[in-house]
């Protein structure tokens, strides 16, 4: 019982997840470190989270030109990863990474480690996609809550599944993406329509539809609920 009591609340979180918040969190020492001059300031003298947007958010834009020349080059491809990973200040960057860590707890439960992986990142890259091919803006597209949603995408699909082994009904497990949603939405009518919700709506699509294939036993769950009907 000693043991127990002194055993780290941090242990529960898969590795994975702490890595993945130790990277977002990094980055943004990285611009407080610039901003401050310890690892050579500012170039052209501005914080370096300017030149990171620049140069690794997602860009519709970008990828519209990418589209239309057939011109793919990896300094731009990337940015549909890189994004994740940059915030446009500290305050998105804690936000991000609670969320990170509380579903990526939770869906790491059931999921292995490299699956939580895939679906962050893969969430994202749809995400972006989704983003880039619905709208037409010049709006950077930046920061993880986009992957973050695939994580609750994961979370859904855990708790769906749980509710039909139960008998309960399965649409409560929409429920947190339906409260998020609507927050979105309030926020949009007080403060302006955000357009992230496409890349966070569609990223939380993708990993709900992952999580039926990367989830322990879930490709035969599929098949078995498509016989079913």
């Amino acid at each position: 019982m000693q043991q127990r009591h002194n055993d780290s609340p941090f242990n529960a979180i898969p590795p994975v997840v702490v890595a993945l918040v130790a990277i977002i969190f990094g980055v943004e020492l990285l611009f407080h470190l610039s901003r401050s001059g310890f690892i050579g300031g500012t170039r052209g003298g501005e914080d370096w989270r300017i030149f990171a947007i620049q140069d690794y958010a997602f860009s519709s834009e970008i990828f519209r030109w990418m589209m239309e020349t057939g011109r793919w080059p990896l300094e731009h491809l990337q940015r549909f990863v890189t994004y994740l990973f940059v915030h446009g200040s500290f305050t998105h960057m804690v936000m991000v990474s609670v969320f990170v860590l509380a579903l990526g707890k939770m869906v790491g439960e059931t999921f292995s480690q490299l699956a939580v992986v895939v679906v962050f990142v893969g969430s994202g890259i749809v995400g972006a996609l989704a983003y880039g091919l619905v709208l037409d803006t010049r709006q950077p597209l930046f920061g993880g809550y986009t992957g973050a949603y695939g994580l609750i995408g994961a979370f859904t699909f855990i708790l769906w599944v749980g509710y039909g082994r139960t008998g309960e009904n399965q649409f409560q497990a929409f429920r947190l993406i339906g409260f998020l949603m609507g927050i979105q939405l309030l926020f949009g009518l007080l403060f302006g329509a955000n357009k992230d919700w496409v890349a966070e709506l569609a990223g939380f699509a993708t990993g709900f539809l992952l999580s039926g294939v990367l989830r322990p036993g879930g490709w035969a769950i599929i098949l078995n609920n498509l016989r079913q009907r």
